[in-house]
């Protein structure tokens, strides 16, 4: 078992692990779910077979969730020394992990790759090491780019209202990627952790479906006292996003902004999601209007009248007001999916305060100790005016600033 931490040093940076020895290698049950991935199997399965690691010692799955463009087919007869799990629909990344983990073969420690990655000989021997040396419970591995030219992730972290952030996305890999550091989440799509920690966080949380479930994750294990890692030796080549740019946008969308609000309402202790919940939802609501269409909303405003209809009889004014309530307002998708998003939040709180008392009632350690994880804190995702004007007056109001003072760092513009 790791030892707790009591206090993060200011660069986060921590120890560089020895190489395991062949005696030392560690059970693993690989996990990697696939949707409609067929042209990505190959690259992923073929580096997966030429890894350095006692094949006696690997068990293989992938969980198919729904596919309908051969993949299955293609898997029995070019990878069949896969196991393979066929769901008949999409179980979501958070629910298919969990099956894989639930039909996992006695593994000592888990590994969860997407499907359009490949991975270095020596990936999963540097991935694991830190743990089998009780330096972390989990880790994440440095992601490039499919042609490896830029970073995908190189660590994670988020702002204070749970907009995560890869660390390193799209910049040339340089020195400041290469130490091995604490951090707030492994990206879902290359990562580890202890098979009996995982168990005790109850895995994934399925409700997050697809997003954030890696946050979610990571944030809660350093909630109930675990760490996390980041592996610069463990080295990976990842398509970003190709799955996910196939799906209609808004329904992203909806994940993109609900899971956030999610990871914040359960895992911030009670004094600080006091301070965070009105500026999160506030900085919500203005992104689902600017989202919407709506502009300045004219045809709304009593005072942008220049007179009044004439009204004859009763029910000839009845007739009007019946006619004005049922015309519709169009407003866009995404603004839609925003609105939809916020509501699946508050329209269940009940529901969600049961979840998020669970997971407090679990705490092994303050959020002073695992603020410092966040990287930027203060990012202000939109440009529009208002958005940071509101940002900027909300941090003020419930003492955000004094919450993170100091911790905001200046070593490259987060992206999204």
């Amino acid at each position: 078992m790791a030892q707790p931490l009591q206090k993060l040093p200011k660069d986060l940076v921590c120890d560089k692990v020895r190489p395991l020895t062949d005696s030392e290698l560690p059970r693993l049950s690989i996990v990697i779910l696939n949707w409609n991935g067929h042209h990505h199997l190959d690259g992923c399965f073929e580096s997966l077979a030429k890894v350095d690691y006692d094949k006696d010692k690997l068990d293989v799955i992938l969980v198919d969730n729904g596919s309908d463009d051969g993949s299955q087919e293609h898997m029995l007869r070019h990878h069949s020394w896969v196991r393979m799990i066929t769901n008949e629909r999409n179980q979501g990344f958070a629910g298919g992990c969990n099956q894989g983990v639930a039909n996992a073969d006695r593994p000592d420690i888990l590994v969860f790759l997407n499907n359009d990655l490949r991975i270095e000989p020596e990936f999963l021997r540097e991935l694991v090491a830190p743990i089998v040396r009780e330096h972390s419970h989990a880790t994440g591995g440095l992601m490039y780019s499919w042609d490896g030219k830029t970073i995908d992730s190189a660590g994670g972290g988020m702002n204070f209202h749970g907009i995560g952030i890869q660390r390193g996305y799209q910049k040339e890999f340089g020195p400041e990627y290469d130490v091995p550091r604490w951090t707030l989440f492994a990206c879902g799509g290359a990562m580890a952790m202890r098979a009996d920690v995982f168990e005790a966080l109850g895995g994934f949380d399925d409700r997050f479906f697809a997003y954030y479930e890696d946050v979610d994750l990571g944030w809660r294990s350093w909630v109930q006292g675990y760490q996390t890692s980041y592996v610069p030796s463990a080295r990976c080549y990842h398509h970003h996003s190709s799955t996910s740019r196939r799906v209609p946008p808004e329904r992203l969308r909806l994940l993109q902004i609900r899971n956030p609000l999610l990871a914040c309402l359960k895992n911030y202790d009670d004094a600080n999601f006091a301070r965070i919940f009105p500026a999160m939802v506030a900085l919500a609501n203005r992104r689902a209007f600017l989202a919407s269409g709506l502009g300045q909303a004219d045809g709304y405003r009593i005072e942008k009248m220049l007179s009044l209809p004439k009204v004859g009889r009763w029910q000839e004014f009845r007739r009007k007001l019946r006619k004005a309530r049922a015309q519709k307002q169009p407003i866009d998708k995404i603004g839609a999916a925003d609105f939809i998003a916020i509501n699946d939040v508050l329209g269940d709180w009940q529901h969600w305060m049961g979840v998020r008392a669970e997971l407090q009632s679990k705490r092994q350690r303050s959020d002073e100790q695992i603020l410092p994880l966040f990287l930027r804190p203060h990012w202000c995702i939109e440009g529009d005016a208002a958005y940071q004007g509101l940002h900027q007056g909300m941090t003020q109001m419930f003492g955000i600033d004094d919450l993170f003072a100091g911790l905001e760092s200046s070593e490259e513009d987060p992206l999204p």
